[in-house]
């Protein structure tokens, strides 16, 4: 019985890391956008770039936060809350900016690629458990 958890155990690590990665690769693109909205004039383009990089800078921390405290435990309230809030926030990018084209594929694929991994990982690690 002891190797499904220790499997388990593992995805769950793994698929916390890749959660942390996507909140970093997040993080560098909250910055991006915040330095887009300073070279716009003042103006709702300029608040709604604000928003936008303020957004995208919660969702990383506390994307980050949780894969590194609650998914790394393998907990289930941290399995649920990041693959809510790290989907919500990928799905927007995926449509809104990935699919019409507004960033090329590489490295725009790059969030998606850490947001799917994460999921699928801390998927396997908690069905898994829940199993036993």
């Amino acid at each position: 019985m002891t190797e499904p958890v220790n499997r388990a155990g593992y995805a769950a690590k793994f698929g916390a890391i890749s959660y942390a990665i996507w909140a970093l690769l997040h993080l560098q693109a909250a910055w991006a956008v915040y330095q887009l909205g300073r070279h716009v004039d003042p103006s709702m383009v300029q608040a709604r770039l604000f928003q936008n990089a303020w957004n995208l800078a919660c969702f990383s921390v506390a994307g980050f936060w949780i894969a590194l405290t609650l998914n790394w435990r393998n907990d289930r309230c941290g399995y649920w809350i990041n693959l809510a809030v790290i989907s919500a926030a990928d799905i927007g990018f995926i449509i809104f900016v990935l699919l019409p084209g507004y960033l090329t594929l590489w490295p725009g694929l790059l969030g998606p690629i850490f947001w799917l991994l994460g999921a699928a990982l801390t998927t396997m690690a908690y069905t898994r458990v829940r199993r036993r």
